[in-house]
């Protein structure tokens, strides 16, 4: 029973903890001698980084951000995933029972659990991070990457797609970013299909990375959210 819980658990911590490394203060300060969260508008995403740091530095951002994504997804799918599979299934069941509170079930899978716990928590680590007083970025970034191991690469081009459609037809990278968080989960319902429990937790990530967009939804409801190539109307 310890071991399944173990697992589980440090599927999440650990991609917690490299999810809330925030890169786009360490590269401003490091590399620009300024603090991202005091320019432009004070997000420590690849987007701000782009408008305040210019491009080598909005690149060097999405960089270590998208890699602290893929190095949580692959943990999860090599290390931590492959350690809980080889528990025999009623004892991961057992285990979910305690940890969860939900009846023993097939469904329960405990490899698609490692997975979906791993996307959130280097999501959430990012939203989230202890380092910035519990703020941080918004997701997108570090959410996709992982993904490319939650989905496999298949979904993760499909989430690219959607991200490269919204951004193309509108003009405005939030369009995108919102339009792939709801795909998220819709995509979760083929790839983890009959995982309910592993599914519950990538529908709740996906519309925590959406509330973290909730002043970009203000903004297009207001009609004041730059679009790309547009002057600046306000601090975004």
């Amino acid at each position: 029973m310890d071991t399944v819980v173990t697992y589980l658990i440090l599927s999440f911590i650990v991609s917690f903890l490299l999810g809330s490394i925030p890169w786009g203060v360490i590269v401003s300060k490091l590399a620009f001698k300024k603090d991202l969260r005091d320019e432009g508008s004070g997000n420590i995403g690849t987007t701000n980084a782009m408008r305040t740091l210019g491009k080598a530095g909005g690149a060097a951002v999405f960089a270590l951000d998208f890699g602290k994504g893929l190095l949580s997804g692959w943990l999860a799918a090599y290390v931590f995933a492959p350690a809980v599979a080889g528990v025999p299934m009623d004892i991961a069941a057992a285990d979910g029972e305690l940890l969860l509170g939900i009846s023993s079930n097939p469904t329960l899978n405990p490899v698609a659990l490692c997975m979906a716990l791993a996307f959130a928590g280097c999501a959430l680590g990012h939203i989230f991070s202890p380092w910035l007083k519990f703020h941080g970025g918004k997701g997108i970034a570090v959410a996709a990457a992982c993904l490319l191991f939650v989905y496999g690469p298949v979904g993760f081009l499909i989430e690219v797609a959607v991200f490269a459609a919204g951004v193309l037809a509108t003009r405005y990278v939030s369009v995108g970013s919102i339009a792939a968080a709801v795909v998220c989960p819709l995509l979760g319902l083929y790839f983890y299909w009959g995982n309910w429990v592993a599914w519950v937790i990538i529908l709740a990530t996906a519309l925590v990375v959406i509330w973290a967009h909730r002043a970009n939804i203000g903004r297009l409801r207001a009609g004041t959210e730059n679009r790309i190539g547009s002057k600046k109307k306000v601090a975004q």
